[in-house]
């Protein structure tokens, strides 16, 4: 199967390797021509980059794996060359000017496309490329959702029709793992962390159901599962964004939890959800 593969950051080169030892064609578009180089991994030979947005028009299916901010940009470039594939969303977060989410925007700028699905759970992006287990949600639309096992095959993956759920999860622990790094630093004690990391992601499944997510979904690996992997290690993003904004520090690399924590106090205002901590830790972060 010919698989694109659009983003090629540490998660996107990561997905492309893994579906290219799975047995497919891939094609891993960078906007620059650049992609991530992990030590000690090879890339496959079946895994070509390129910079060419138009070979991406007869792929079998593409995981769109942008960073949040250039997600509506990426789409609307491929637009001209769309041509009715399956897609998987595979980034996680909210557009920081709309707080929208990716599926959402995807339906904004490409109506057409009728069948496609989410990709999240606990998957740090250098450990996938070196082959260490790990499995996702994918919570998606019959095609997709086909394709999608036919391409990663090399993971392990829980089915879900609950894609809104599945992005909750999604921006949630990015939210979530920004405020762990917070207070990692910043909290008194452990029974602290611990009261404020469970009501912040009591509120973020509140937030979540509210909007017509299944409570399942945030049990499952989009859910617990990668809010585990992110909110407990300095290897993720946004925790290790969380303990440079307690220590007066400007956090490197993009880190999502911020504009994930302004979209779900937007989303909870909007709902009429409570969401004290969220709105407290928000203030205390200065953010």
């Amino acid at each position: 199967m010919k698989v694109g593969v659009i983003g090629a950051g540490a998660w996107g080169t990561a997905l492309g390797i893994i579906a290219a030892r799975g047995g497919n064609d891939v094609v891993l578009w960078s906007f620059d021509g650049l992609y991530k180089i992990f030590d000690g991994v090879e890339m496959p030979a079946n895994l070509h980059v390129s910079s060419d947005m138009s070979e991406m028009q007869d792929m079998d299916a593409w995981l769109v794996v942008t960073p949040a901010a250039f997600f509506r940009e990426t789409m609307r470039k491929a637009r001209d060359i769309y041509n009715n594939q399956p897609i998987i969303i595979c980034t996680k977060g909210a557009e920081p000017e709309t707080c929208a989410f990716m599926s959402e925007i995807l339906t904004d700028v490409l109506p057409e496309c009728v069948d496609f699905g989410v990709l999240s759970g606990p998957q740090f992006a250098a450990e996938v490329a070196h082959g260490i287990p790990t499995g996702s949600t994918l919570a998606a639309m019959s095609i997709s959702r086909d394709m999608g096992h036919k391409i990663l095959n090399k993971l392990y993956l829980d089915d879900s029709d609950d894609i809104i759920g599945a992005e909750y999860c999604g921006v949630g622990k990015n939210a979530v793992a920004l405020i762990c790094g917070y207070n990692a630093v910043a909290a008194s004690g452990e029974n602290e962390r611990a009261m404020i990391f469970t009501r912040a992601w009591d509120e973020v499944v509140k937030i979540g159901c509210a909007s017509g997510a299944k409570p399942g979904t945030f049990l499952g690996l989009c859910g617990i599962g990668d809010l585990f992997l992110s909110a407990t290690s300095e290897t993720s993003r946004n925790f290790s964004g969380g303990m440079a904004i307690a220590q007066g520090k400007a956090p490197e690399g993009t880190v999502e939890g911020i504009s994930a924590l302004h979209g779900l106090i937007a989303r909870a205002n909007k709902a009429g959800v409570d969401v004290p901590i969220l709105k407290q830790m928000c203030d205390k972060m200065k953010i």
